[in-house]
């Protein structure tokens, strides 16, 4: 397939453009353009004409007029939003970076807020004079460093940090595993409290046998290096906790127009973190549409609220989270769903969000709340991107003192995973909406071992989370290679997912997700047949959903979906030299054949990724759909932001998705 060469966008439309908003505008062949226009996925190629870097709603408003004049589309860039390259697949890049105000405010009188239209013209920043795109993507690198999510996991997962482990490493395949010939009893017999085995000598499971200790090596540059380095397995006799081990040294985040982006945060005291007390029922955190989620929640985390002890008494400070999708994520994310470790307590992001700023496809900038513009609320919470440009939001955020959280890890063995999901699902049947849980299956490279990772979440301190970690614990159909769930800050527990999925910029990406109503039996066997032949970096998540997120209904997102049981996704990252058609037929037929029986049509929005097709879209907004075309009609009849996940033409036909998606390198023949 020869590679797409995209028409350079004239020296009259350039100067027209640069000449119309404050913000600069470059082209193909400036260093700046390149910079802009990069994204996390590598399998995607940039087509853009120009970027566009706006310092206002109004400047977003000239380009998005501009655009609609020259038959040109535009395509919003706000971060974190989408491996399908939406961001950049349009003739101009609207990129949303220098949009960075961020504020927290306790509630006024009566439980309000400030309006977005009301607030002090301080305080709407926008740095003018940065970042740069290079800088952008500094900032970008820097803010995924996920140790502080565990101390104890980074090391088991790559040994301590060394500067470049994160860097391509040669390609390694993966086989299929040899299931193990496993005795049950005599594996649940013997529990020894440490263990280090070079993992290319592991005894059969059953054996009580370990060599002395030894200090775990450096191991640099391969994201599976625990398997082939000698490995620290604790292993509690029954659920002994882990000591709280604080990082050894700081993020590598730096500050950036006045926003604190360092995650390093002071313990809770213990007795504080049980017996502290929020003043406010929730807060509001307004941002702008260049911010990152996990500024946001660093941000948050180092403005805390007062609240009252009665140990220490009233002067004591509670930090307050909006409820968001795991790091990392930015602020476009918010507008399709958003589902993380706060949603079974207090909802989805877009069951939070109170008020949005937006610049509309006739260029007209607003303000969209229950009472303005009702029925582009009601769509733009679940469909935002295809509906206009959100460059302000306003969202809730709730007191998070401290949460009961980490990490059971073990091997994977196709003999003993089923019994080991099944037990999973089975503890949290009946779970409060303060428990999250997550299984996680992660694939190793060739002739190694996989890993299944178990989390848990519970948004309050130990004392009540304890019996929860008790019954994860308790499975003892293998030994528990480590065990780290402990009290802390809910700003570090935001990049554990991150920490175990291991994401590479630069990688080819592939994403597919379902909601479920359930996790029967044969699904689970079947599950672990077909994943114990994918390739290595393939990762498969089941997210227990349910609780809040069933108690909203006022957006797009349908009651359908919202019963969920389950959310599950299939994250696959491999390096851009290879060309496996296995990378993307796994995740396929796992979704769309092993699971088909129980899912609830589509998954929701923010789980959209490459080459949907346009029915899974829909499926999405179940019986809400009709609407939601309606509002579309309305607010963008020429289908100005197609470069999104809309899977409909001008004619509201459904399309293909490659026909509004970036394509692949043209080298690879898979993917498109």
């Amino acid at each position: 397939m020869p590679a797409f060469v995209p028409q350079p966008l004239s020296k009259e439309l350039h100067e027209e453009l640069g000449s119309s908003i404050r913000g600069q505008v470059y082209l193909r062949d400036d260093t700046e353009f390149v910079e802009y226009s990069s994204i996390f996925n590598g399998n995607v190629v940039c087509v853009a004409r120009a970027v566009a870097c706006p310092l206002d709603a109004e400047d977003v408003s000239k380009i998005i007029l501009f655009c609609a004049k020259h038959s040109l589309s535009p395509s919003i860039k706000a971060g974190g939003y989408g491996t399908g390259g939406w961001a950049i697949g349009g003739d101009i890049i609207v990129d949303l970076s220098k949009f960075v105000e961020i504020g927290i405010e306790a509630p006024l009188d009566g439980g309000g807020y400030t309006s977005l239209r009301d607030q002090d013209e301080a305080n709407r920043k926008v740095n003018e004079n940065g970042p740069s795109g290079k800088r952008r993507r500094e900032e970008d690198t820097a803010l995924r460093f996920y140790d502080a999510a565990s101390e104890q996991v980074a090391n088991f997962l790559r040994g301590p940090h060394r500067v470049g482990w994160d860097l391509p490493q040669p390609v390694r395949r993966r086989v299929a595993e040899q299931t193990p010939n496993f005795d049950s009893e005599r594996g649940a017999a013997s529990q020894p409290s440490t263990t280090i085995v070079p993992s290319n000598q592991l005894p059969p499971p059953q054996s009580s046998r370990s060599p002395p200790a030894q200090s775990l090596p450096v191991v640099g540059g391969d994201p599976f290096g625990y398997l082939d380095a000698p490995v620290i397995s604790q292993l509690p006799p029954s659920v002994t906790q882990s000591a709280y081990t604080p990082p050894t040294r700081p993020d590598p985040l730096t500050s950036r127009s006045g926003t604190v982006v360092n995650s390093q945060l002071p313990s809770v005291p213990r007795n504080l973190a049980s017996e502290t007390q929020p003043i406010y029922p929730h807060a509001y955190v307004t941002f702008g549409a260049g911010m990152r989620q996990k500024e946001i929640d660093t941000y948050t985390a180092k403005h805390p609220l007062e609240g009252r002890s009665i140990i220490a008494g009233p002067n004591v400070t509670i930090p307050y989270h909006v409820p968001f999708a795991a790091h990392p994520g930015g602020s476009g994310v918010v507008l399709l769903g958003g589902f993380g470790f706060l949603s079974r307590l207090h909802g989805l992001s877009i069951d939070n969000l109170v008020e949005v700023e937006m610049v509309t496809a006739d260029g007209k900038v607003i303000i969209v709340n229950e009472h303005e513009y009702p029925d582009l609320w009601w769509a733009l919470r679940g469909a935002g991107p295809a509906l206009g440009v959100v460059t302000r939001y306003k969202a809730k955020a709730f007191p998070v003192p401290v949460v009961f959280a980490g990490n059971l890890l073990y091997r994977f063995h196709r003999a003993t995973a089923p019994s080991l999901i099944r037990h999973f699902r089975d503890c949290f049947k009946g779970a409060p909406r303060e428990l999250y849980a997550n299984v996680i299956l992660t694939a190793g490279p060739e002739g190694k071992d996989s890993l299944v990772v178990v989390q848990m979440c519970y948004v309050g301190p130990k004392d009540k989370g304890q019996e929860y970690l008790l019954a994860l614990s308790s499975w003892d159909g293998e030994r528990c290679l480590l065990n780290e769930v402990h009290e802390k800050s809910f700003l570090h527990q935001q990049d554990s997912v991150a920490q175990v999925l291991r994401g590479k910029r630069g990688r080819q990406w592939f994403i597919r997700s379902a909601l479920i109503t359930s996790l029967p039996d044969e699904i689970i066997d079947e599950t672990v047949l077909k994943f114990a032949d994918t390739p290595v970096g393939c990762t498969w998540l089941f997210e227990c959903a349910g609780g809040a997120i069933v108690d909203f209904e006022d957006n797009c997102v349908p009651k359908s979906q919202r019963e969920s049981s389950f959310t599950i996704a299939a994250l696959h990252q491999w390096e851009m030299e290879v060309d496996d058609d296995r990378c993307i037929d796994a995740a396929e037929e796992w979704i769309r054949d092993s699971l088909k029986s129980v899912q609830s049509g589509g998954p929701f929005p923010s789980f959209l990724g490459r080459h949907e097709p346009a029915q899974r879209t829909i499926g999405c907004y179940g019986n809400n759909w009709q609407r939601l075309v309606d509002v579309k009609k309305k607010y963008d009849p020429k289908n100005i932001f197609r470069n999104s996940l809309w899977p409909l033409d001008a004619a509201l036909e459904p399309c293909d998705p490659r026909t509004h998606e970036p394509p692949t390198p043209h080298h690879l023949k898979f993917g498109h």
